[in-house]
């Protein structure tokens, strides 16, 4: 029997199926792309090792925190489809980072390359990272105006109540 990898406890991000050398569950692509590709040896020192665990332990506490603290609709787009939360959320982990989902799963993602010891996994990662922060630089305004309309629609009323 082959030992369990750290990488088969994460539940949201790439790790490796136990019954089957190297693939990943979560994505796919990402488990294809770096199937071929060889692995450096830097990479496969205790050192990157441990912080593999970290980056992939840490990351999953940033998403499945985030997706706790949001919810389902605030998960999945819900202020898109004009379902918005009461409150914008502050605590932990937005307290930490803006964007933990996004964060979170980078982290993941340089953790699983770091686990195989691909480099080809870090440059994907930082692929990943760029297009996440493109992706925010046009979400994090469109959700701000989706809720600052909400909170001026909420003053309008309230203000003419109190006339």
């Amino acid at each position: 029997m082959r030992p369990i990898s750290p990488l088969t406890l994460p539940i949201i991000t790439p790790r490796l199926n136990p019954t089957h050398t190297g693939q990943t569950n979560a994505s796919p692509s990402y488990e294809r792309a770096l199937r071929t590709q060889p692995a450096h040896a830097l990479l496969a020192t205790p050192l990157a090792k441990a912080l593999a665990v970290a980056l992939i332990g840490s990351g999953n506490v940033l998403v499945l925190s985030s997706m706790w603290a949001l919810g389902i609709t605030g998960t999945y787009l819900g202020d898109y489809f004009g379902i918005l939360m009461d409150d914008m959320v502050t605590g932990f982990p937005f307290n930490v980072t803006d964007a933990p989902m996004y964060y979170g799963s980078t982290m993941s993602f340089a953790g699983s390359a770091l686990w195989l010891g691909k480099p080809a996994g870090l440059a994907l990662t930082a692929l990943v990272f760029v297009v996440y922060k493109v992706a925010l630089s046009f979400e994090d305004p469109f959700t701000a105006g989706i809720y600052r309309r909400r909170d001026e629609e909420r003053k309008r009323k309230a203000g003419g109540k109190s006339l």
